[in-house]
């Protein structure tokens, strides 16, 4: 896939000298260098790979950013306008792409983006048995948590999220899981056989319709970002159904400051907290921790 959307030159030298299972971004903008970032770490595209050095970096053009979102849209922008609105596409290979542009405003409701100015592409990596370290401390005695993942952008949430389903899947444990994805990207390469999956949608709608026709033990959603989220996940709790999702911040302190989660906090609506750092690398596990903010000890 990726070949069909880069321009041959950029692709093969990521294909030939660079580790593409280690790259977690790649970012263009107009008259500005290449930057790909290696394991958490940010280089400069050069003719030989990567490098820390600006002076041998390949630069992207405009007409080369509108052509990545050309072909990433199937050559039809309009088929895709839906994801534009919300600023990205997402490729069948579950590679997210951000958009930088105009936004094409029209009774305060976003119509389009156009002149398109720069582009970070997502790579979506499963990292087997990354949520190992935490998930005997949200599962146990046949029972799900409510859990949240807590870590900076690009530190392995969605990593972390598409792992926990898997191991549900291969203890043999038959939750129907329902896959909330709002960018499109959360199932992709996933090895379970108990999951459904909407996609495309707001949280309060895909909530809603999600626990009236499909019947989900747990729902599985990614970056928790506003109050409905809230209220949908409050919603789904109060329904009986258990909820792993999201959300951003650089530390548990950043976190208890953070208004959207003051309810949440105070009605201990998560039972689990996973905190998760680039500290070591992205997806560093830095410890679960319960409603109270205590560090979980190890269960017997």
């Amino acid at each position: 896939m990726l070949s069909k959307i880069l321009p041959e030159k950029i692709f093969k030298i990521l294909d030939e000298k660079v580790n593409l299972k280690a790259v977690n971004e790649l970012r263009f903008r107009a008259d500005k260098p290449i930057v790909v970032c290696v394991s958490g770490k940010n280089y400069f595209l050069t003719e030989n790979g990567v490098s820390s050095n600006l002076t041998n970096a390949l630069f992207a053009s405009k007409i080369a950013i509108e052509d990545i979102i050309f072909r990433a849209s199937e050559c039809s922008i309009y088929s895709v306008n839906e994801q534009i609105k919300r600023g990205f596409i997402v490729t069948d290979g579950g590679i997210r792409i951000g958009i930088g542009g105009n936004v094409v405003e029209e009774n305060g409701q976003i119509k389009t983006m156009t002149n398109f100015s720069s582009c970070n592409m997502r790579f979506p990596h499963n990292v087997k048995n990354c949520s190992l370290c935490a998930y005997p401390f949200i599962v146990h005695d046949d029972k799900i948590e409510n859990t949240l993942v807590i870590s900076p952008p690009n530190a392995g949430k969605t990593t972390f999220l598409k792992d926990f389903v898997s191991q549900l899947s291969e203890r043999k444990l038959s939750y129907n899981v329902l896959l909330l994805d709002e960018r499109g990207e959360l199932d992709n390469n996933i090895d379970s056989n108990f999951f459904d999956k909407i996609a495309f949608s707001t949280k309060k709608v895909g909530f809603e319709n999600g626990i009236r026709s499909l019947s989900p033990d747990l729902i599985v959603t990614d970056e928790i970002g506003q109050e409905e989220d809230i209220d949908a996940i409050i919603y789904a709790i109060t329904s009986g159904i258990s909820v792993l999702a999201t959300t951003h911040a650089d530390s548990m302190e950043t976190f208890l400051k953070k208004p959207l989660f003051q309810r949440v906090i105070k009605d201990k609506v998560f039972k689990r907290y996973v905190l998760l750092s680039k500290r070591n690398g992205p997806g560093t596990f830095e410890g679960v921790y319960n409603e109270n903010f205590a560090r979980v000890s190890k269960m017997s």
